[in-house]
């Protein structure tokens, strides 16, 4: 769909580019020609990446370890990827979610969310931005929301409240920094499974199995769709496209919600297996990380 060495001359940054929809995107990028920076709070698991994907494709990723809810740090990076020139992009994929009752919702929950999705993405593209605009660099944006902005997330509120915040400063930015020469957009994918999601979006089911039954066109996502769609923002080829957030989701929020309110038929037993298999599964990952 693209001509080869597109990317040619772009350094993007992706945050949460070491996994899932991230590295989805960061694979597609590099096989394109441009240079990766990507990050995580895992630096081992960002450094696996950049190594598998460099020996497939060569080119150059650099990993970096960093917790996006941490503003010194995150600006600590980005200072030290400006060393060795400026970014021309930056994807915002970093995130985090699980299905709750609202009423059931600590305070720490909530922030667990919040503090990644809305501070940590503000945090980022602040960092990059500012620099952008100092030195006279135009650059361009891309953070991956949902379609829950569009009519609101039941059950994962956390994650609805912190996603709309990112489609806002989308706008809000597209108009501010449009005369320095900086674009930003949002891409609100319906389920495309990766492994996190659906751990703990949907505990106990095959990954695409809720979408492919209810979506309009039987199915779920699929990588190469999102890939497509972010490297089309990125191009030089949509210069004037800025301030926009693109549902792709099959038509599943216009036919379905696209959300979870279907979970208000769950009883008291059926979020207690929920919540029984995504404590069991955040055990197991904190094991496999050995803290």
């Amino acid at each position: 769909m693209f001509q080869d060495g597109l990317f040619k001359g772009k350094r993007i940054l992706i945050t949460g580019g070491g996994t899932g929809l991230g590295k989805g995107m960061a694979e597609k990028f590099l096989s394109l020609g441009a240079d990766l920076y990507i990050c995580g709070r895992r630096k081992s698991v960002c450094e696996e990446t950049a190594k598998e994907l460099m020996d497939k494709y060569g080119g150059s990723v650099k990993a970096f370890g960093v917790d996006i809810r941490d503003a010194q740090a995150v600006d600590d990076m980005v200072e030290e990827i400006f060393k060795d020139g400026p970014l021309t992009d930056l994807v915002n994929n970093a995130a985090g979610n699980f299905i709750s009752r609202t009423e059931d919702l600590s305070p720490r929950g909530f922030d667990a969310i919040a503090n990644i999705v809305m501070h940590g993405t503000f945090y980022v593209t602040q960092a990059v931005g500012k620099r952008w605009i100092q030195g006279g660099h135009p650059g361009s944006v891309i953070s991956i929301v949902v379609t829950w902005v569009k009519n609101g997330g039941p059950f994962v509120v956390p994650s609805a409240m912190s996603k709309s915040a990112i489609h806002t400063m989308t706008m809000s930015l597209a108009t501010e920094w449009g005369r320095y020469g900086i674009r930003l957009n949002a891409i609100g994918p319906g389920e495309i499974p990766t492994e996190g999601m659906s751990k703990r979006l949907n505990p106990g089911e095959q990954p695409g199995e809720r979408s492919a039954r209810i979506n309009p066109m039987g199915r779920c996502g699929r990588m190469e769709e999102l890939q497509n769609l972010a490297t089309f923002l990125l191009s030089d080829g949509s210069p004037w496209l800025t301030g926009q957030s693109i549902m792709m989701d099959g038509a599943g929020h216009m036919a379905t919600g696209g959300n979870f309110y279907e979970l208000r038929n769950w009883s008291d037993d059926d979020w207690k297996q929920a919540r029984d298999r995504i404590e069991a599964q955040n055990k197991k990952d904190k094991a496999q990380r050995g803290g």
